[in-house]
C-alpha cells in the first residue's frame, strides 16, 4: 500500500495527477531515454499546461471570430476581415518547409517553441495596441501586420511542438495529452463566452477587445515559461542523415518526398479533405450575422460552444487517436458533414431557421468534429515519423495545407458569391470523400 512506502517510493503530487489523465503503456516508455522516461509524469503536465495556455491564447486571436469583431468594432475598411484567415493560416504554415532544414540542426527543440511563443505574445500585445489606442484604416492594417507577425512566429512553434511531443511522451500517450490540453481550453472559452454574453451589451466595446487581446499576450508569455522547463534530451545523430538529404533546396525535397513516399501523400490529400470542419464554421457565423446577430454580444454563444466542444471532445477524442488515429480522422470528417447536411435541411424550414440556438448549435457540433480533425491529424501525424522525418514530415504537411488551404479558402469563398448555403454543401461533399480517403491510411498510432 502507497502508506507503507518510503516517502522515496510515494507518488509525487505530479504523478497522482497525470495519472489521473494519462494512461502511459509501459513497454511504449521503455523506448525512451531513462532520464526521459523518468520525466514522463512532469513532461506531460508541463505540456498539458502549455498547450493549455497556448490554446487559450489562440482563442483571443481568432480569425475567425474575435479578430473579425475587432476589425468591425475598430471601423476598418471590411476588406480587411477577409484576409484574416488566410494570413493567419497560410503565414504560419507556408514558411515551414523553408525553416526545417535549420530547425533540424537544433539539438534542443523547445527553445524553438519558446522563441515562436515569445514572438506570438509580442505581436498579440501590438493588436493590443492598436485596437486600444487608433481606429479606421490605420487600426485594421496594424492589426493585419501583426497577425502576420503572430504567424511566422507560429510557425515555429508549430514546426517543433510535435517534435518534442514525440521525443518525451510515448505512443499511447500522446493523443490524450493533446485531448486533456484542448479540454483546459475550453474552460477558458466557455468563461470568456459567459462573460462576454452576460457583459457585451452597449457598455463594452473595443476597450473589452483590446483587455482580451492584451490577456491573450499574457497566456503566451506563461506557456513559454512552462515549456522552458520540459526535459528534453537531444538524440544520437540520425545514421546517413547530413545535409545531403536538402540537396536540391527544400522545395525540390518536399516534392520528392509526396512525390515517392505514398502513406505521406495520402495523408496529405486526408488532411486537406478534413478542412470542411476549419472552413465552415465562419459560413455559420455569417448566417448567424445576417439575422442581426452582430452585436458583440452576440459573439458569446460562439465561443461557449468553442469551449463546449473542447471540454466534451477534447478527452474522448484523444483517447481515441491514440487507439486510432486514422478512424478519428474518418469520424470527424464524417461527423463534419453530416451535420452541414442536416442544417441545411432545418434551413428549408421558416419556422426553424428562425430560432436563435440553431447556429450556435450546428457550431458547437462542427467545433466537437474540428476538435477530432485537429487532434487525429496531429497524434497521426506525430505517429507516422520519427526523429528528423517527423519534423520533415510536419513542415513540408503544412506548407502544403498552407497553400491548400489558400486554393480551397478562395474556391469556396468563389462559391459562396452563389449563396452560403452552397459553400456549405460543398464543403460538406468534400468531407465525406475525406471519410473515404482516411479509410486507406495505413495504422499507425499503435506500437507493434
Amino acid at each position: 500500500m502507497t502508506a507503507g512506502k518510503p516517502a522515496a517510493e510515494r507518488p509525487s503530487a505530479v504523478q497522482r495527477a497525470t495519472a489521473m489523465l494519462l494512461d502511459v503503456d509501459e513497454a511504449a516508455a521503455a523506448k525512451l531515454p531513462v532520464e526521459v522516461a523518468e520525466e514522463i509524469p512532469a513532461n506531460a503536465l508541463k505540456q498539458i499546461v502549455a498547450m493549455g495556455l497556448q490554446k487559450a491564447g489562440d482563442l483571443v486571436v481568432d480569425p475567425r471570430t474575435v479578430l473579425s469583431w475587432v476589425i468591425t468594432s475598430v471601423g476598418a475598411p471590411a476588406a480587411i476581415v477577409g484576409l484574416l484567415v488566410p494570413v493567419r493560416e497560410s503565414g504560419s504554415m507556408l514558411p515551414q518547409t523553408l525553416i526545417a532544414p535549420a530547425v533540424r540542426r537544433i539539438a534542443v527543440r523547445k527553445w524553438v517553441w519558446v522563441t515562436g511563443a515569445a514572438g506570438q505574445g509580442l505581436a498579440v500585445a501590438v493588436m493590443a495596441g492598436f485596437t486600444a489606442f487608433s481606429e479606421g484604416a490605420l487600426a485594421g492594417w496594424g492589426i493585419l501586420g501583426a497577425l502576420a507577425v503572430f504567424a511566422l512566429a507560429r510557425s515555429l512553434s508549430s514546426l517543433t511542438s510535435k517534435d518534442v511531443l514525440g521525443r518525451t511522451m510515448p505512443k499511447g500517450t500522446r493523443g490524450q495529452v493533446t485531448g486533456a490540453a484542448t479540454v483546459a481550453s475550453g474552460a477558458v472559452a466557455i468563461t470568456l463566452g459567459a462573460g462576454l454574453r452576460l457583459f457585451g451589451g452597449d457598455g463594452a466595446g473595443v476597450a473589452t477587445l483590446a483587455i482580451l487581446l492584451g490577456c491573450g499576450a499574457l497566456a503566451w508569455a506563461a506557456a513559454g515559461t512552462v515549456f522552458a522547463t520540459i526535459k528534453e534530451v537531444a538524440p544520437e545523430p540520425e545514421a546517413g542523415r547530413d545535409d545531403q538529404d536538402d540537396a536540391g533546396g527544400p522545395a525540390a525535397s518536399a516534392i520528392d518526398l509526396l512525390l515517392h513516399d505514398a502513406p505521406f501523400r495520402r495523408f496529405i490529400i486526408a488532411r486537406t479533405l478534413l478542412l470542411v470542419s476549419a472552413l465552415s464554421p465562419p459560413f455559420i457565423v455569417a448566417l448567424a450575422t445576417a439575422r442581426g446577430d452582430a452585436g458583440l454580444e452576440g459573439l458569446g454563444p460562439f465561443l461557449i460552444s468553442s469551449g463546449l466542444a473542447a471540454l466534451l471532445g477534447g478527452r474522448l477524442w484523444g483517447n481515441l487517436a491514440d487507439r486510432s488515429s486514422r478512424l478519428t480522422m474518418m469520424l470527424a470528417a464524417g461527423s463534419a458533414s453530416t451535420v452541414i447536411v442536416l442544417l441545411l435541411v432545418l434551413l428549408r424550414f421558416e419556422a426553424i431557421r428562425e430560432l436563435d440556438l440553431l447556429y450556435p448549435a450546428a457550431y458547437l457540433l462542427l467545433a466537437i468534429a474540428h476538435t477530432g480533425a485537429r487532434i487525429g491529424r496531429k497524434t497521426y501525424l506525430v505517429d507516422l515519423g520519427e526523429g528528423d522525418q517527423r519534423t520533415t514530415y510536419v513542415a513540408v504537411s503544412n506548407s502544403a495545407i498552407g497553400i491548400v488551404l489558400l486554393i480551397t479558402g478562395g474556391l469556396s469563398a468563389a462559391i459562396a458569391t452563389l449563396g452560403v448555403e452552397v459553400a456549405l454543401g460543398a464543403l460538406a461533399a468534400l468531407g465525406l470523400v475525406g471519410v473515404l480517403v482516411s479509410r486507406t491510411l495505413p495504422e499507425v498510432s499503435q506500437e507493434a
